[in-house]
């Protein structure tokens, strides 16, 4: 079981990381990636969203939707249980994190419908995870977009101070240095777990 733990994991951060790999979450990915406090702010938020959502999700799924052969509402109800988690989420930065709330701006509300968020909650059912294991996937496979995202805002940040031909500045820049990481992280699809 801590084998299987440690695979989801290792795969979930690397091998299969749902912005680089996936490409699951690029909203959030280039719009939160400009400074490195703000994407680890939108990092941590996603993170704790997409661990409890995986919890949630797996547990609405096997009490409640399969048991009543309510499968088609699947998409539905973990849309709903997101959107609650985001709100939780809304809540707490504005109140004790103003400065965080306002800088992630829009893209905090749009968590609800981040993709990898969804994403990280189908594939538990899909993959039939047990509880723990949805878990551990919901929040590492969230690591794994924290790291993503960081990784990204730092080189964002050096890309600043660098000579970049005009034509490249700002956003056609970013998407070369998006496409190059991932290009990186396909090295790790090589690992044998």
């Amino acid at each position: 079981m801590l084998k299987e733990i440690l695979v989801i994991s290792i795969s979930a951060i690397f091998i299969e990381n749902f912005v680089l790999v996936k490409f699951l979450g690029i909203c959030p990915f280039l719009g939160v990636s400009k400074k490195i406090e703000t994407a680890l702010g939108m990092g941590m938020a996603v993170t704790f969203v997409m661990a409890m959502s995986s919890a949630i999700t797996w547990c609405v799924d096997t009490f409640i939707l399969k048991p009543f052969g309510l499968d088609y509402l699947q998409t539905i109800a973990f849309i709903l249980v997101i959107a609650a988690l985001v709100q939780l989420v809304e809540m707490f930065l504005q109140k004790m994190l103003p400065a965080l709330y306002n800088a992630l701006g829009i893209y905090l509300p749009l968590i609800t419908t981040n993709c990898a968020v969804l994403g990280s909650a189908l594939l538990n059912i899909q993959n039939n995870y047990n509880f723990i294991k949805s878990v551990v996937f919901g929040a590492t496979a969230a690591i794994g977009f924290t790291v993503a995202i960081v990784l990204f805002a730092g080189i964002r940040e050096q890309l600043e101070f660098s000579d970049i031909p005009e034509f490249l500045k700002g956003f056609p820049i970013a998407l070369i240095t998006a496409g190059l990481i991932s290009i990186a992280f396909l090295g790790f699809s090589g690992l044998k777990l």
